[in-house]
């Protein structure tokens, strides 16, 4: 069992495979003692109360805890806890206070859903267990019931709450979070342009990462590790948390005055607020959390896999993905049947699988300034339609894959002629665009009826393979004329819970199509878009070297299967670098892969180059879905960067290596692999050479120190 409760000391303790958490009921307050590695017996010693913080009350008459003080499961507002709360009511009387206290407890086998939101899930009740423990509020009514999953294998505990108004009057939800943690020390270090990491000491004072944005963003992504000092890939404490949502989100970490920290994650409290009448349940979303005693490495592998194969779902959850092309780069918006035709004839002589026609295909569409919203295809650009292209790649042996923006309306469309109150809007407020275009308003049912039944449109007329699903710009002026003024802070989630609701539909009815979340890039690249669409284009940014940076922040909590990852044209159309293939291909290997070019204007050399990659990904691509992905030398603080994927039986180890900045007299230069079987022999694919698995762990191989942007691969076999 990984869910005990001791009667006599009223101790949870919660055990995974090398981690304990564990918990105790103290004068009705849940108490937080522990989280780490893996221990056993009576906790109870570990609670300490000190009668610190002077000016901090007491519960009762200068009696009782004082609750600034001590280690909170879930900590609410109202009472003497002047830290960052998890929940936060007004009642109907206008108080602010909410005291719940812990009532009972039951242990469930498997894991429940929850309704209506994106979570992580056991494939039979033998895979986890789940405790619920209930705190009730008497004065106010308020049940609150706390989950706690465990994946025991995983190493893995994940966390929500739900709140039940069971009074007779209405009552707001002002704030509630997934999770919170109070540590008892402020020894730690904090990982937060897209997924680059920042890593800075834990000082007193607030660190607060969040977005208001509508969306999880490009600015911060929805997860916080914390780790000790000197902790590295391979050693030291690291505890992470990661939140499955794709909204406005807040992720905090507090030093107060006695150098106790506590880490709150959940749904931003700044945009938020939600009306409960009596007898209504509200949940938050799910929040994952992992420790690892073994520096980063491994608590990233903990994430990756469980996400990858607990929280990722349908036909493409295990296997490699096609190789693909995207039109967008080879001919923006102008394109025509024709030009798609011969793109896709490129495609078939070179080994590449999927064709994916980009923005431009639908409306009047010809710029981004038009048409969204105008789900039926331009016959004056595309004769004959979807299908006809479709036919044309099928009998090449190509799949057509096609991109939408379906939460999104142009005012310049009919859409928007029809239904000009179908977007996010206050009646008497401008309507800022961006991009020139509104965000539907999926709060409401008949807006996510109509973007569901666009999409299954065209896709139901056949030949489709593959949705990349865009959302091209963060929310403003967030309001909804069908809600109340007492709910409109309710929008922000609501169009959540309708956004999931269309994608639940879609994915259902349509399990062979792969569908890719995008937000120009990785601005909606979240835990909670994963449970729809198992792969995120990571960054509108295809640059090589960029990408170094962006891939390896990615890396800290996501599978690699997750992130898009493409071979772009040399000057990149962004930034100019001129980069050889070889380098291109080798970044672009560690994601989910395809190309992002105009093959039919690739000199021949560069043409067999394509034949040659592409055939490469199709013969080691499930080491790329399955393996286990370990960083090696980190661009954030080097002059290079490095990794390598290795097979789940260790049999194959693929490596990559890649020269940022060439230094004068530069170091000898050598990279260690990780993962590998230390007795095994190793064979070099590319040069023959043979080693041992303890040799290429610990001295390595030697990597270049010469040529800049220029980069080295590596395929060891077992033998």
């Amino acid at each position: 069992m990984a869910v005990f409760y001791d009667y006599e000391t009223r101790q949870y303790s919660l055990h995974t495979a090398n981690t304990s958490y564990i918990m105790q009921e103290r004068e009705g307050f849940l108490v937080h003692l522990y989280w780490g590695k893996k221990l056993g017996g009576d906790c109870s010693y570990m609670f300490r109360e000190q009668g610190r913080a002077a000016f901090s009350p007491r519960m009762e008459n200068c009696e009782g805890f004082i609750l600034d003080d001590i280690p909170l499961e879930y900590p609410c507002w109202g009472r003497a806890d002047m830290r960052t709360p998890a929940l936060e009511i007004t009642n109907h009387d206008g108080s602010v206070i909410v005291d719940p206290r812990v009532v009972s407890h039951r242990i469930i086998k498997g894991k429940p859903a929850i309704k209506g939101l994106p979570a992580t899930y056991a494939e039979s009740d033998d895979e986890c267990e789940t405790l619920v423990i209930e705190l009730f509020d008497p004065v106010g009514g308020i049940k609150v019931e706390l989950y706690y999953c465990v994946f025991a294998q995983r190493d893995v505990i994940t966390r929500y709450a739900s709140v039940t108004n069971r009074g007779e009057e209405p009552v707001f939800i002002d704030s509630i979070a997934s999770a919170s943690v109070d540590f008892d020390s402020i020894n730690f270090g904090t990982h937060c342009r897209e997924r680059n990491i920042e890593r800075a000491p834990l000082k007193h004072g607030r660190f607060i990462m969040s977005s208001r944005r509508g969306a999880s963003s490009h600015v911060h992504n929805p997860f916080l590790i914390l780790t000790s000092p000197g902790t590295d890939e391979v050693s030291g404490d690291a505890y992470g948390f990661v939140l499955v949502y794709s909204g406005s989100f807040s992720a905090e970490i507090a030093a107060n005055q006695f150098d106790t920290a506590r880490a709150v994650i959940g749904l931003n409290r700044e945009s938020f607020r939600w009306k409960l009448e009596p007898g209504e349940v509200f949940t938050s979303p799910e929040c994952v959390m992992s420790y690892s005693g073994d520096g980063l490495d491994r608590l990233s592998s903990n994430f990756a896999s469980l996400f990858r194969e607990r929280l990722c779902r349908g036909k493409y959850r295990d296997i490699r993905r096609p190789v693909l092309l995207n039109s967008w780069e080879a001919c923006y918006f102008g394109f025509d049947s024709e030009r798609l035709m011969l793109i896709g004839d490129s495609c078939a002589e070179l080994g590449i699988e999927l064709m994916v026609i980009d923005d431009g295909w639908f409306g009047k569409r010809d710029n981004d300034r038009c048409s969204l919203g105008d789900w039926f295809v331009n016959e004056k650009k595309l004769p004959g339609g979807i299908k006809r292209i479709s036919d044309h790649l099928a009998k090449k042996g190509v799949k057509l894959g096609i991109w939408f923006e379906p939460e999104m309306i142009s005012p310049d469309s009919e859409l928007y002629k029809q239904h000009p109150n179908w977007c996010l809007h206050y009646n008497n407020r401008p309507r800022s665009e961006g991009r020139y275009q509104l965000i539907l308003d999926l709060t409401r049912k008949d807006v996510c009826d109509y973007i569901y039944d666009s999409v299954a449109a065209i896709l139901r007329e056949g030949g489709i393979s593959y949705v990349k699903w865009d959302f091209n710009r963060n929310m403003s002026e967030a309001g909804s004329p069908l809600l109340p003024a007492d709910r409109l802070r309710e929008v922000d989630f609501r169009y959540y819970l309708g956004l999931y609701s269309v994608l639940e539909r879609l994915v259902t009815d349509f399990p062979d199509v792969l569908f890719e979340s995008c937000s120009g890039g990785g601005g909606r690249f979240d835990a909670g878009m994963l449970y729809y669409m198992p792969q995120v284009w990571t960054s509108d940014d295809s640059d090589a070297i960029e990408r170094l940076k962006i891939q390896y922040g990615t890396s800290l909590v996501y599978p690699m299967s997750a992130m898009s990852a493409h071979v772009s044209a040399s000057p990149n159309h962004q930034t100019g670098h001129v980069t050889p293939f070889d380098t291109r291909f080798t970044v672009a290997l560690t994601g989910s892969f395809g190309y992002e070019l105009d093959p039919t204007k690739l000199s021949d050399e560069d043409k067999n180059k394509v034949r040659e990659t592409a055939a490469f990904y199709k013969q080691y691509g499930e080491v790329f879905a399955r393996g286990d992905y370990h960083r090696l030398r980190d661009p954030h603080s080097e002059n290079c960067s490095a990794w390598c994927f290795v097979s789940q039986d260790k049999n194959v180890c693929v490596a990559g290596y890649v020269l940022t900045h060439v230094r004068l007299y530069g170091n000898n230069e050598r990279v260690a692999l990780r993962g590998l079987d230390p007795d095994a022999i190793y064979k070099e694919k590319f040069t023959g050479a043979v080693y041992r698995g303890d040799q290429l762990m610990n001295f390595g191989l030697h990597a270049p120190t010469t040529l800049e942007f220029h980069s080295i691969l590596w395929v060891l076999e077992k033998q």
